[in-house]
């Protein structure tokens, strides 16, 4: 098979490049506490982090109403915000597989959803800031993903064409938004994914379910 040749690997960043769920978790239950209700378990909340605040809220509020869901979201995002890096940390192997992406000599970046006021001091903590070739999270544009402008935007910004740039992420969303920007995908099995999700729907170009599965990946069908 013909390897694809690739100038750029850009990452979701919750579930995918950092492990975020345990202080997301813990912002949830801080927030079912001070409105006097039980915590949940970690294992009901990690698959549903990707899909992000909202859907957190429903999760953890089933009965509220849209206003107070609203209320709540605001009141988490809070919560979250003073303990952004506590127990957050990259996934297993991810430090030593951006150090070969570097030195294979392509360009790497995130695109999240992520809102950039909780993004930006995560990855300064974490010291990824000033390795990023490109950074577009939810609120840099009109459309957050599934829609594709996201991708379309980092991979201008590195000057690459989408067709020589790897997406990869946990996430249904994730696989549509770069499949539609025209990039190879790959789906991050070990994030956080529902048990009743089906990932090989998603129609991704691979799926791993380890970070040395990406480094695989990358060296078989990769080139560049």
């Amino acid at each position: 098979m013909t390897a694809t040749v690739l100038e750029a690997v850009l990452f979701d960043l919750d579930g995918t490049l950092v492990d975020t769920a345990p202080d997301i978790a813990y912002a949830i239950n801080a927030l079912l506490q001070i409105n006097g209700k039980p915590a949940l378990a970690f294992e009901q909340i990690r698959p549903v982090v990707s899909q992000g605040g909202a859907a957190l809220i429903t999760l953890a509020f089933p009965e509220a109403n849209a206003d107070d869901r609203e209320t709540l979201r605001q009141h988490f995002l809070e919560l979250y915000s003073q303990r952004l890096q506590a127990d957050s940390q990259l996934f297993p192997d991810m430090a030593k597989l951006l150090d070969h992406i570097e030195a294979r000599g392509w360009a790497w970046g995130i695109v999240t959803n992520k809102p950039t006021w909780l993004t930006r001091p995560l990855l300064a903590t974490l010291q990824l800031d000033r390795r990023i070739a490109t950074l577009v999270c939810g609120d840099m544009v009109s459309r957050a993903k599934p829609d594709p402008a996201a991708l379309l935007l980092a991979c201008e910004q590195i000057g690459c064409p989408p067709a020589n740039a790897l997406y990869i992420g946990d996430a249904r969303r994730d696989i549509e938004a770069g499949r539609a920007a025209g990039l190879q995908t790959l789906v991050a099995g070990y994030g956080y994914i529902a048990s009743d999700e089906d990932t090989a729907d998603w129609q991704a170009d691979g799926i791993v379910t380890t970070v040395a599965g990406i480094r695989h990946w990358l060296d078989n069908h990769a080139a560049g």
